[in-house]
């Protein structure tokens, strides 16, 4: 005999309307309405926020992010990992979400390796962004959410794609991604050359994250700076975005009042 013929034990029934609250995880809906649509037309609209950038010249590619993760109002994470090693020679920058970044890097990395394995050399740059955004392509209007800029140095030299998880495919020389990348390419127009040393390179993208973070209500935290070189990529800083902000930023005397300031002393 059952446990539950002893204690003259009934299950619930769950088609009823109950006044209890909901399970953990679960979600008070109206009755025979779709949790899935329900949500999509009434659900929480989360706004994400960062900040990443990347750019290409002559000693290799410069990527640099800052580290604030925020959801709405909220600061999800104050240091996180925007940017992501695929590769010695290649590494992407992420905006969008952090599940779907991390995600499909994984598999970018394990797709990468198979081939290297079966062709006995790393693919390309161009066949790696290729190879994303064919994948991702195929989960279009699935809301997924992954903005990368592919940074890399292969048998042609430095290169930098952008990919988008609708399968858009980009080449060029400076791409900039998320709510802060119009601010960014504010101060990259500006002061981008190709030509530029790699100290000049280094000012200009520590200029570029730190005036967005300056300016965008979702972007904040530190300033992480990459260089892809034909050895490699390197980790080079990670500097306080507000520190940094008042240091490059802070108004330097010309040379007039120099001469004035020794004349004086």
């Amino acid at each position: 005999m059952a446990l539950q013929d002893v204690c003259n034990w009934q299950a619930p029934d769950t088609q009823e309307s109950s006044l209890h609250l909901p399970q953990v995880s679960g979600w008070t809906l109206p009755r025979g309405c779709d949790p899935q649509a329900f949500l999509q037309i009434h659900g929480p609209k989360l706004a994400h926020g960062t900040t990443t950038l990347a750019f290409r010249f002559r000693h290799g590619v410069i990527a640099a992010a800052d580290t604030r993760s925020s959801c709405g109002n909220y600061v999800a994470c104050p240091a996180s990992q925007k940017v992501i090693p695929v590769h010695q020679h290649l590494l992407g920058t992420t905006s969008g979400t952090s599940a779907d970044c991390a995600t499909w890097y994984r598999v970018l990395q394990r797709e990468l390796r198979l081939r290297a394995l079966r062709e006995g050399q790393l693919p390309s740059v161009a066949s790696a962004a290729k190879l994303l955004s064919t994948m991702m392509s195929r989960y279009r209007g699935l809301d997924l959410c992954v903005a990368t800029a592919l940074c890399g140095w292969d048998r042609s030299g430095p290169a930098l794609f952008y990919v988008y998880s609708n399968g858009t495919r980009l080449q060029g020389d400076i791409f900039s991604v998320g709510s802060g990348s119009p601010y960014a390419y504010g101060v990259l127009d500006r002061g981008y050359r190709y030509d530029m040393t790699t100290q000049e390179a280094y000012t200009l993208a520590r200029r570029a994250v730190a005036h967005a973070t300056r300016r965008d209500a979702y972007s904040g935290g530190s300033v992480d700076l990459f260089h892809v070189r034909e050895s490699g990529w390197e980790y080079v800083s990670q500097d306080d975005a507000c520190v940094l902000y008042a240091e490059l930023w802070e108004p330097k005397p010309s040379k007039e009042e120099e001469e004035t300031s020794k004349a004086q002393s």
